[in-house]
């Protein structure tokens, strides 16, 4: 079932968002959901609080990124209860986007890896280092969890410019190819 997607402005999405239990009824079914719904909107990766539910749980699909001129593999994963241990390497920026946020975009500087612990849907412990494309999808959506979304990482300049974008999306003033949720309507 395709899940609308909430748009900037929704309380949810600058929450911190809670724990998934162990017994979470039908996680299967609301991670199978996700996948449709991130598919639906031409997505690599999707967190709960955009899609309403204030819990620790995001996927992502970079195999969709793979390039023959590139070494990126690419992966797809649903994480949950994800907790980041570090940061490293050198920071680049790269423009970024959101399915929250539609047309939208803007350079965002990001560590080149992340170690991360968490949970598959058979709540199995993980822990593993992620690099390049994958750790930025990574830390794009780790960052959801955590009530924070990347227009909050733009530089003051392109906040300003990007302002009254964020302004008509909070509003509903906007047309997405996806089914989405407003705040005012």
């Amino acid at each position: 079932m395709i899940l609308p997607i909430y748009a900037y402005g929704h309380p949810v999405l600058k929450k911190k968002a809670e724990p998934i239990p162990e017994d979470y009824p039908d996680l299967q079914g609301l991670v199978d959901n996700m996948w449709e719904t991130m598919y639906a909107a031409e997505g690599v990766g999707l967190a709960g609080p955009q899609v309403g539910l204030n819990l620790r749980i995001f996927l992502i699909d970079t195999t969709i990124l793979e390039d023959s001129s590139t070494e990126l593999e690419g992966i797809k994963q649903a994480f949950i209860n994800a907790q980041k241990i570090e940061e490293g390497g050198a920071s680049w920026d790269y423009q970024e986007g959101c399915l929250s946020i539609p047309d939208v975009t803007g350079d965002v500087k990001r560590p080149a890896q992340i170690k991360l612990r968490y949970y598959d849907t058979d709540f199995n412990m993980h822990e593993r280092i992620f690099t390049g494309m994958e750790a930025r999808v990574i830390q794009h959506e780790y960052d959801h969890i955590e009530g924070i979304l990347f227009t909050d990482l733009l530089k003051p300049l392109k906040r300003r410019m990007v302002r009254k974008r964020l302004e008509n999306i909070k509003k509903g003033n906007i047309t997405a190819r996806y089914k989405m949720k407003f705040t005012t309507r």
